[in-house]
């Protein structure tokens, strides 16, 4: 539907506003099964080289007995400590300003930890607030990784394709800060993704595709996936070896692959086939119109 007196899509319009400013945020601890999450933001600092904003103080949130400081060797040679603490980060991009929050759940004062960060976001004009999670769930290691996408942002659901948050039960720092954000106004949504719970231990290289993958989605933007793509592909082989040497585990990983194809319809339907084109599209034009993207009988772009 296109609005006659300015020749706009109001649906285009609504994605453009939503994603002007964004602030993308993981936690390590109990909302980063395998370290999904938390790498998946390492990554989009690294690949948008994204600027160092600020720490906060960890004197304020952590117990250190639970989060211990970390000593080794500095550049020079001198010992150094590590504090446990939240980074904040910005990476300015072509069409929009993302800031990314890589912390630690915290201890406590977590009502003064959102609004120490929030408070940021505002400094920034973030008018977005995006935040990863990855649990354990009862899921296959051979299948596409299942992602999530919530909002309590009635705006944002239609505009882009997300669920309601119905959750109800224990919360971490990610629902508390998607609960705080809305209520000063900010869109948000929250992306899981669901992490074999028999192959807990990080690094989760196929689960932080799948966030990736379903970020690049929602904002429009390239995320260049540089070695991960082989690096999910070794982590199934690995597993795949694993599951071979352990009869139980076989038997109960074939469990799990026939639970979830008699329950779901196949990855490859027709709209997971356009998303798929239209990310190939996108990554075409950033690489000036060559052919790096997967295309029908490519592999996936490591640009």
């Amino acid at each position: 539907m296109t609005d006659s007196s300015s020749g706009t899509n109001p649906r285009d319009e609504g994605r453009r506003t939503a994603r002007q400013t964004v602030m993308i945020a993981a936690f390590e601890g109990w909302n980063d099964a395998g370290g999904a999450a938390t790498a998946a933001l390492s990554h989009l600092a690294d690949v948008w080289s994204a600027e160092h904003l600020r720490d906060l103080d960890p004197e304020e949130y952590h117990d250190f007995q639970v989060n211990r400081p970390q000593v080794g060797l500095g550049d020079d040679g001198e010992r150094t400590i590590t504090w446990p603490t939240t980074s904040v980060s910005v990476a300015r991009l072509a069409e929009r300003t993302v800031v990314l929050v890589h912390g630690i759940e915290p201890s406590m004062r977590w009502r003064r930890y959102c609004d120490e960060l929030l408070t940021i976001a505002a400094e920034l004009d973030v008018r977005t607030v995006v935040t990863l999670g990855a649990l354990l769930a009862d899921v296959p290691h051979t299948r596409p990784i299942p992602m999530t996408a919530t909002s309590e942002s009635v705006g944002l659901q239609s505009v882009l394709d997300v669920e309601p948050n119905t959750y109800q039960g224990p919360t971490g720092i990610v629902g508390v800060l998607q609960h705080e954000a809305a209520s000063r106004g900010l869109q948000s949504v929250s992306l899981w993704a669901a992490v074999p719970h028999y192959v807990a231990n990080p690094p989760s290289p196929k689960a932080t595709l799948a966030i990736l993958t379903r970020i690049e989605e929602l904002l429009s933007e390239p995320v260049p996936l540089h070695d991960l793509p082989d690096d999910a592909v070794a982590w199934q082989h690995g597993v795949d070896e694993l599951a071979a040497d352990d009869q139980e585990i076989a038997e109960y990983v074939q469990q799990l692959e026939e639970a979830k194809d008699t329950a779901e319809l196949p990855e490859a339907s027709g709209d997971a086939i356009a998303r798929e084109f239209e990310r190939y599209l996108r990554r075409r034009d950033i690489n000036g119109g060559g052919t790096s993207g997967p295309g029908p009988d490519k592999g996936p772009d490591k640009s």
